[in-house]
């Protein structure tokens, strides 16, 4: 029997544009949008459509802009497809906020003030504690790992993997110097390209443990109730229905690595053939591919891809 996942994508995904022909196209999503801009008290669907880029591209925006995104998609799917579910939802980092409220673990509001209060916390760490992030292409999960341990006995300083995307791409982030070392021994072990990556954070490490006890507050502060719908989650890359663990996971991920490549595999080993990103752009699919090229993949972030699937 065919299974189908669910996937959202995570920041990054972001550009300036992002939903206007959504919201135009269908009255569902722009009902979304118009409730994002009332509980934020701000435009952000402006923002979204507009720009500027620097301002969209800002952690405290892209992070509830693709949230919402992918809720506004959501919305049309359902509306005009209830007899479609997925039998699992995994997300990426920013994306398994929008996985949770697809299951129905918390509404769209409370996931929303969620999504903006994680944004302001992983950029107040940013500037508590500075780092950054590359993206290793060409080695595998175990040699980036080694790389990153070096890099840490050498400089004393945390640097760590924290997105396994998917085989020959990994993602590593820590402070300056132990990322700096840890890129030129990634080059020295013949990585095919190490791209730093332009943020000032250092997501999925340590460095964000300086705001684990505010963020853990509101994670444990928002309504949450069991999910319809099994959730993947980044940390365990394991399925949970548990609100207690799904609490812990969300925490746990502002810290921990993104384990994405062993997120698809277990939702493929237990029947899952099809995966359908739900969101702007279509990153998520392309790790997909990597993964396993005998997954099918759909992307559902644009009107004419909205159409397309509604009619078939």
């Amino acid at each position: 029997m065919s299974k189908q996942a669910w996937i959202f994508p995570g920041q990054g995904s972001q550009f300036v544009g992002m939903g206007k022909d959504v919201v135009e196209a269908y009255p569902e999503a722009a009902a979304v949008c118009a409730q994002a801009d009332a509980i934020l008290g701000a435009p952000l669907s402006h923002v979204c459509f507009e720009g500027p880029a620097d301002v969209l591209t800002d952690t405290v925006n892209a992070q509830p802009a693709i949230y919402v995104h992918s809720a506004a998609v959501l919305a049309v799917v359902r509306g005009r497809r209830p007899d479609v579910s997925p039998d699992f939802v995994a997300g990426h980092s920013l994306g398994e906020y929008s996985a949770l409220y697809a299951a129905g673990v918390f509404s769209f509001e409370d996931g929303l003030k969620l999504v903006r209060e994680r944004g302001r916390l992983m950029k107040l760490a940013g500037e508590r504690s500075p780092g950054g992030m590359a993206a290793v292409l060409g080695l595998d999960l175990d040699t980036v790992a080694e790389v990153c341990r070096q890099a840490r006995e050498e400089t004393g300083a945390p640097v760590q993997v924290a997105n396994d995307n998917c085989p020959g791409q990994v993602v590593i982030s820590g402070a300056l110097p132990a990322l700096n070392r840890a890129i030129e021994l990634a080059e020295s072990a013949n990585a095919r390209r190490v791209v730093r990556l332009a943020v000032s954070i250092a997501a999925h490490s340590p460095l964000m443990a300086v705001v684990t006890d505010e963020f853990a507050a509101a994670v444990r502060a928002t309504p949450m109730q069991p999910p319809q719908i099994p959730v993947v989650m980044n940390a365990s890359a394991r399925p949970t229905t548990d609100v207690q663990e799904i609490q812990d996971l969300l925490i746990a991920q502002l810290t921990s690595p993104v384990r994405w490549t062993e997120s698809v595999q277990y939702m493929a080993s237990v029947g899952v053939d099809t995966f359908v990103e739900i969101g702007p752009k279509d990153v998520l699919t392309g790790l997909v591919k990597r993964i396993n090229r005998k997954l099918r993949r759909q992307n559902l972030g644009t009107a004419d891809q909205l159409a397309a699937w509604l009619e078939s």
